[in-house]
């Protein structure tokens, strides 16, 4: 049996490519995951280039296996992803040992293309765009998947059309494409047959799903109230304030399976920054997302994305970021410094601030984040959360660890046959990156 070393760069997009990956190869070929790239009869890395470091990670690695495809020729390394969405054939020219290239939306092609490069004995690079042909050759998830357990990923979109001007995304993923209404119900269906008791609906921008369910045109929140009376719990990510429609706020009053949790990416807190941006609403519009939310879902979890030191922000820009952060009241939000994307508009655009000033920036950012998060967590201390028990606790084999609805981690003590379940545990104290509990009703 040939052993696959695979490596995932990147967003829950790209772990989700990682799982069909697997089961494309072991349906094709038999492989059986291999720990190191030293074990692998096969090396595929699924790549990222949202960000500059990602991008060069994969390079770097590439150079760390050169070795082994010199001392065994007959090891295949293939790279797939969104850089290599990006970059094509010049992956092939910069590390020649790479014997396969595909793109996001080929993945389902590997097979084909590695039995192609053995062949002919040249490298294969497919980074075509075919939409959606990729959901219609997957076989079935298998159940030692990346996938299995309580929890899956189900993508029901591909790629982008916003277009902002800083995102390389709508050109390594393609334009906005929505999965069939009666696929992406099949593919819940199966999970939730396999014992799956919660599922992550994924897409670059998932709620500008659109498709047709009984002959009628239908929304992601039409969509959100299928998956909900299938599963004992339904998340999604990521989320666009631009389709942010009422309907779907709603649907967060209306649907108790819903996750009381929305990561929706602000990037700025500054008009002219978000104008810049091209991404199409203002501070005050999201403010009044963040409020209606609220509304209809007290108590619910909202975290966000922001970029820090995009071309031309100004000290006052960089201050109404910090206000709108403070103001909405995050629980938890990632932060990056902004990295210029080769053929994205932002990358032509002057920038005068310096790079100690930039990091300044991020850094009294993310310390009030973090100070957020921190309150956010110290505020469940008490309360009684219904958690899903993924499995044994990283620390400890004792213990077991699970996912509270606002999406923390909680480790307490319990016997291991609660694992998939959900059961009610109160938070007892909060650690550095996870929550303390006590499961109720323990003996």
């Amino acid at each position: 049996m040939k052993r696959l070393y695979l490596r995932t760069f990147g967003c829950q997009m790209n772990e989700y490519d990682s799982a069909k990956i697997a089961d494309v190869l072991r349906a094709a070929e038999g492989v059986e995951a291999a720990a190191r790239p030293e074990d692998a009869d096969l090396i595929v890395f699924n790549t990222c280039s949202v960000r500059e470091k990602a991008q060069e990670k994969v390079f770097a690695d590439l150079g760390r296996v050169k070795h082994l495809k010199r001392s065994r020729p007959d090891l295949m390394i293939a790279v797939g992803g969104c850089v290599a969405s990006q970059e094509g054939a010049g992956i092939v020219a910069r590390s020649p040992f790479v014997d396969v290239v595909f793109g996001p939306q080929t993945l389902h092609r590997l097979p084909e293309l590695l039995e192609r490069r053995r062949r002919t004995g040249a490298p294969q690079v497919d980074v075509s765009f075919p939409e959606i042909e990729k959901f219609d050759h997957l076989p079935p998830a298998s159940a030692d998947g990346i996938d299995a357990g309580p929890r899956a990923f189900v993508s029901i979109m591909e790629g982008c059309s916003k277009y902002c001007s800083f995102c390389v995304v709508p050109y390594t993923r393609g334009e906005e494409v929505s999965r069939p209404f009666d696929d992406v119900v099949a593919e819940i269906a199966g999970l939730a047959g396999r014992g799956v008791k919660e599922v992550t609906l994924l897409g670059q921008n998932v709620n500008a799903w659109r498709g047709t369910i009984d002959g009628e045109r239908a929304d992601f929140a039409e969509l959100l109230g299928y998956a909900c009376e299938m599963l004992e719990r339904v998340r999604y990510t990521t989320s666009h304030p631009r389709e942010f429609t009422q309907r779907l706020i709603d649907a967060h009053r209306d649907l108790p399976q819903l996750a009381p949790h929305v990561h929706l990416p602000v990037q700025s807190g500054a008009d002219r920054v978000l104008a810049a941006m091209k991404r199409g609403y203002t501070a005050l519009e999201y403010r009044s997302i963040a409020r209606r939310l609220r509304q209809a879902c007290p108590g619910l979890s909202l975290t966000s994305d922001f970029i820090v030191g995009f071309p031309g922000e100004t000290a006052s820009d960089f201050e109404a970021t910090l206000r709108l952060a403070r103001e909405v009241g995050f629980d938890d939000s990632f932060s990056f410094l902004y990295s210029a994307r080769p053929g994205t508009p932002a990358a032509e655009l002057p920038d005068e601030v310096t790079k100690e000033e930039k990091l300044l920036r991020l850094r009294r950012l993310q310390a009030q984040l973090e100070a957020q998060a921190r309150a956010a967590a110290e505020a469940m201390v008490g309360t009684i959360e219904r958690v899903l028990v993924e499995g044994p606790a990283k620390r400890s084999a004792e213990e077991l660890a699970g996912r509270t609805g606002n999406n923390r981690i909680v480790n307490f003590p319990g016997a291991p046959e609660l694992i998939g379940r959900f059961v009610p545990v109160r938070i007892a104290a909060v650690k550095t990156h996870s929550l303390r509990g006590e499961l109720i009703g323990a003996k």
